[in-house]
Parts: structure tokens; sequence; C-alpha cells
């Protein structure tokens, strides 16, 4: 099991120490954490966790790969935890379980007070499950791939092309290419429409268009997305994904987007379908 901690939340503290102390010493799991979590001084100056912090396997994110190792992640925090999670495992990803501790919520549907319940039930297989998909481009992304200027003062110039056609040409500060678990997220922020996780669709959405319309676009899942600058583009773009990494795109450059073959399965607190 992978336990996925926000960093930096004092606030945190307790519920992680109890969750860890019911895995690992009542339920006997073995239990994984980033090398830099329980390095945290407010974990390591509790002594009475000390037995229970020693039984982790710390890894560490930039070297070890524990994708073999997971069977189930729980997450602890706001929705980038999950994000998280997504960017560790860049294929087949076990169940995950999220607890609403942090500032958003979407994708963190379960709340804390009843924790061993729920646990249970989802070791048990009597939760229900909802598949997320992702987009592949260099990594694999559960909410977004961004484009925009940067630090640039010009707009940026960008083409978008669907399976090698030019469909349109943004101008303004950026564009978003999202699925529906993205849409709640910088899609939302720049008015485009919340979608629904289970529509296979994916979603391009212009940043502050230099424009008097421009309307969110919609295409089925499963198609070919290329992005690269306008020969008119007076500067260059930066892409982010899932707000992670940062690479320059240069004049001449073009980035790949698709939908993922690799669904994320995320425990939820009732049916999807039935309710």
């Amino acid at each position: 099991m992978l336990i996925i901690k926000k960093i930096r939340d004092a606030s945190l503290l307790q519920p992680f120490k109890e969750l860890c102390i019911y895995l690992m010493e009542e339920s006997n799991m073995i239990a994984y954490e980033k090398k830099t979590v329980l390095e945290d001084p407010a974990i390591t100056s509790e002594e009475n966790f000390g037995p229970v912090r020693k039984k982790f396997c710390a890894f560490h994110e930039d070297y070890d790969d524990i994708s073999n190792q997971i069977d189930f992640i729980i997450c602890f925090g706001g929705d980038s935890t999950m994000l998280y999670g997504s960017f560790l495992f860049q294929g087949s990803m076990p169940p995950v379980m999220a607890f609403h501790l942090g500032s958003l919520g979407f994708l963190t549907a379960f709340i804390f007070e009843n924790f061993q319940f729920q646990v249970n039930q989802a070791i048990q297989g009597n939760a229900a499950v909802i598949l997320r998909s992702q987009l592949k481009v260099k990594y694999q992304v559960l909410n977004e791939v961004v484009i925009d200027r940067g630090s640039s003062l010009y707009l940026s110039n960008i083409d978008v092309y669907l399976d090698g056609y030019l469909v349109t040409t943004v101008q303004g500060t950026g564009v978003i290419v999202s699925i529906p678990t993205g849409s709640t997220v910088q899609a939302a922020a720049a008015r485009a429409s919340m979608v629904l996780p289970s529509v296979p669709a994916i979603m391009i959405t212009p940043i502050c268009p230099h424009s008097l319309s421009f309307r969110l676009i919609v295409v089925p899942a499963g198609v070919k997305l290329k992005i690269m600058l306008s020969p008119e583009a007076r500067n260059t773009a930066w892409v982010s994904f899932d707000g992670w990494k940062k690479p320059e795109m240069s004049h001449g450059h073009s980035i790949s987007i698709t939908t993922s073959c690799y669904l994320l399965p995320s425990i939820c607190v009732c049916d999807p379908v039935s309710g």
C-alpha cells in the first residue's frame, strides 16, 4: 500500500498517524511513503510514532520504481495528492482512495471521520469505482496539459491539429488540453464547461483568447492532437503536465496528445451509475 500525504501541512499530522497505526499495527499491512515525508521534523520528533515510522518502506521518487509493489493507494490531502499518484504510475495504476483534507476536493471523495470502515470496505472489494481517463503525452496526465506564454510579454500563437488537420489557431495567453477529470481545474477557471468523468472526450480550452468569440472545443477520446507554435508566433511557449515539469517549446517543435490506454480506478463514496 502507498500512502500519499500532503506535505508541509501540520494539520494532517494527527490523522496521518492514526491511519498509519491502524494500517500497519492493527491490520499488519506493508506501507510505502516518500522519504522526504518520513523525514519531516514534525514526524521524526514524535517519539510515540517512532516504532510505526520504522516499519515504513521509504522510497525516493526520482529513482525508486515502486509500481510493482503497490496494489492500493490512499491519498491524504487535496486533489494534488491524487495528481502526484498519477504522476508516479506512468502505466497501470492500482485503485486510489482519496480523503478530503485539503483546500479542494473534486477528486478527494472521502471524509476522514470514519476512515476505518471505509478502508475496510475498499480492501474487501465492497467499494464503487469510477474509471478516469488520462492523457498520454510524454508523461501520463490525469488533469490537463497547459501550453502558455510563460513570463513573456507577447501573446502566444498556437496551432492546434486534429488527426493531421489544422483545426484552429489560438492567440492569447495559451491553451489547455484536458480530459473530463481536468474540466474542474484550470479549464473551469478559463470558463469551460465541467464534464462528467464518464464522458469519453478531450477538451481544448483557450486561456484569455485575443478574440471576441472563442468557445471550448470538445473532441472524441482517442483522436490525435498536435500542438505547435504558429510560424507567426513572436516567442516560445512553455508546457506543463498536471503542473509538473515545465519544458520550453521552441519554434518547429510540437507536442502530440491522445487518450492513454491506462485508466485511473478512483474509489467512490457511492455507485456512479445507480447512485
